[in-house]
C-alpha cells in the first residue's frame, strides 16, 4: 500500500545511562521526521553493539535471545504501522507508539461512561429526570470511594458482586447530617439508573457482558398516597395570611384539579389554553417527561386559580400562567402548609397529581381512560396503579348497581302486576 508518510526504526543503547558497561536498550520510531523513543525494558552491553546490524554481537544463548527479541519488536512496529495504514487512522510516531505498548484504545471507565450517557441525554430528560441520574452519579462515586478506595474502575471490572456490594452500601450509606438510608425502592430506583447507563455500554460495545444478568431488583408495592375530599377542602379553604404560603397553596390545589406535574405546570403558557368541543376552556400540553398530549377540561377551580394570577410579577416575568417557585423551597412549603391544616400526610407536589387522579377523578365516577388521556399517560398500565380498589369507590359503584337493580325490579313489578 503506498504511503505519503516516511517511516523508520533505529535499535540503539542509551549510553546516557550507562552504568556498569550496560545501557537501556531503546528503538526510535520516526514517522515524517518526527521521532519518539520507546524504552524495551533491557540493558545491552555497549562494547558488544553492533551499530550498523543493530544487534549484540555474540554466539551465547542469552545474546541469541536477545536478539532475536529485538527482531520480534522490529516485525511487531512494522505490522502496526501497516495495520494504521490499512484502518485508514493517522499514522505519526506517537500512534505507532501508543499501538505498540496497546494504548491507543483507552479502556472505557465506569465514570467517564457516566458522564457520556448524563452528557448525551440531558437534552432529551426531563430536569427532574436528569437531575436523578445526578444524584445516582454522586453515590457511585461515594461508593467507588468509602468501599472501594478509588477514585474510579474500568468497565470490565463490573460483575455482579460490584452490583450487590454497592446495593448494599445505598442502603446503609447516610449521606448528610440529619438523614437517613435510601429505603428500598429509592435504592432501586438507583440501581434502575445505573443499569441503563452500563445497557448503553453493551450497546456501544464499551462492556462485552451486562453485569446484570443475574441481578434482580426488588420493589416493594406501595399505596399512592392522595388527599381524600375532606383534606382537600381542608387545605382549599384554609384561610392563609403568609403570601409565599398562600402561593404555594394555590398551586399545589391548581395540580389537584388537573392533574398536572410539577415541570408541566411550572411552564403553562397562554397558549397551552385553548377552547375544547364543549366550549369551555382546556389545557393541551404535551407532557415532558414522557412526551404524550394531556388535554384537560379546566374545572372551576383552576380556572379561578389562573384567573388570581394571571397579572402576578412572577408569572408575567417568565411568561408563563403560574408563579410557581423551584420545587425544593415549594414541597418544604407544602410541609408547613400540613402543619397549618393538621394534615397528617407527607404533602409532595406529586401529591396533588396522584389526588386529581384518585379523588376527584376515579371516585366521581370519570372512567380510566379520561383519566389516562388527562393525565397524559403513554399507557394505560400506569393509570390502573391510581385505580386502586378502594372503599369509597366501591361504595359508590354498588349504590350505582342497587338503584339499577330497584329501578330493574320496579319494571318487572309493574309488567307482572305484583
Amino acid at each position: 500500500m503506498r504511503t505519503n508518510n516516511s517511516f523508520g526504526l533505529i535499535f540503539y543503547p542509551r549510553t546516557a545511562r550507562l552504568a556498569n558497561g550496560n545501557a537501556p536498550l531503546v528503538v526510535r520510531v520516526t514517522v515524517n521526521s518526527v521521532r519518539k523513543d520507546i524504552s524495551l525494558k533491557y540493558r545491552v552491553p555497549v562494547d558488544k553493539w553492533n551499530t550498523a546490524k543493530e544487534i549484540v554481537t555474540g554466539n551465547d544463548p542469552e545474546t541469541k535471545s536477545l536478539n532475536n527479541y529485538i527482531s520480534e519488536v522490529r516485525t511487531e512496529l512494522n505490522n502496526c504501522y501497516r495495520l494504521l495504514q490499512i484502518d485508514k487512522k493517522l499514522i505519526t510516531a506517537d500512534t505507532i507508539k501508543a499501538k505498540f505498548l496497546g494504548t491507543d484504545e483507552e479502556q472505557m471507565t465506569l465514570l467517564k461512561v457516566i458522564e457520556y450517557h448524563n452528557g448525551t441525554m440531558k437534552e432529551t430528560l426531563a430536569w427532574g429526570t436528569a437531575k436523578n441520574y445526578y444524584t445516582t452519579e454522586k453515590y457511585v462515586i461515594a461508593f467507588l470511594k468509602e468501599v472501594l478506595k478509588t477514585s474510579n474502575v474500568f468497565l470490565n471490572q463490573l460483575n455482579y458482586k460490584f452490583l450487590k456490594d454497592f446495593e448494599m452500601f445505598l442502603r446503609t450509606h447516610v449521606p448528610g447530617e440529619n438523614q437517613k438510608p435510601c429505603g428500598n425502592n429509592t435504592v432501586m430506583k438507583h440501581i434502575e439508573r445505573f443499569r441503563k447507563i452500563t445497557s448503553m455500554a453493551v450497546r456501544n460495545d464499551w462492556l462485552k457482558q451486562d453485569p446484570f444478568l443475574k441481578f434482580k431488583s426488588h420493589f416493594i408495592k406501595k399505596d399512592r398516597g392522595f388527599l381524600n375530599e375532606q383534606e382537600l377542602s381542608i387545605i382549599e379553604n384554609r384561610q392563609i395570611d403568609i403570601a409565599r404560603i398562600e402561593v404555594v397553596r394555590d398551586m399545589f390545589i391548581f395540580s389537584c384539579y388537573t392533574g398536572l406535574t410539577y415541570m408541566d405546570a411550572y411552564n403553562l403558557k397562554p397558549e397551552n389554553i385553548h377552547i375544547g368541543i364543549d366550549g369551555k376552556k382546556w389545557i393541551t400540553i404535551q407532557r415532558q417527561k414522557t412526551g404524550v398530549q394531556a388535554n384537560i377540561p379546566l374545572l372551576p377551580k383552576a380556572l379561578e386559580i389562573l384567573q388570581k394570577y394571571e397579572d402576578h410579577p412572577r408569572s408575567k416575568s417568565k411568561g408563563t400562567l403560574l408563579p410557581l417557585i423551584s420545587n425544593q423551597p415549594f414541597n418544604f412549603f407544602l410541609k408547613e402548609i400540613a402543619v397549618i391544616c393538621g394534615i397528617k400526610k407527607n404533602l409532595t407536589h406529586h401529591l396533588a397529581r396522584h389526588t386529581f387522579a384518585t379523588t376527584v377523578c376515579l371516585l366521581n365516577g370519570i372512567s380510566m381512560e379520561a383519566t389516562s388521556g388527562m393525565m397524559g399517560h403513554a399507557n394505560m398500565r400506569t393509570t390502573q396503579i391510581y385505580g386502586k380498589i378502594l372503599p369509597q369507590r366501591i361504595s359508590n359503584e354498588m349504590d350505582t348497581l342497587a338503584s339499577k337493580l330497584e329501578a330493574k325490579s320496579k319494571v318487572i313489578n309493574l309488567k307482572t302486576g305484583s
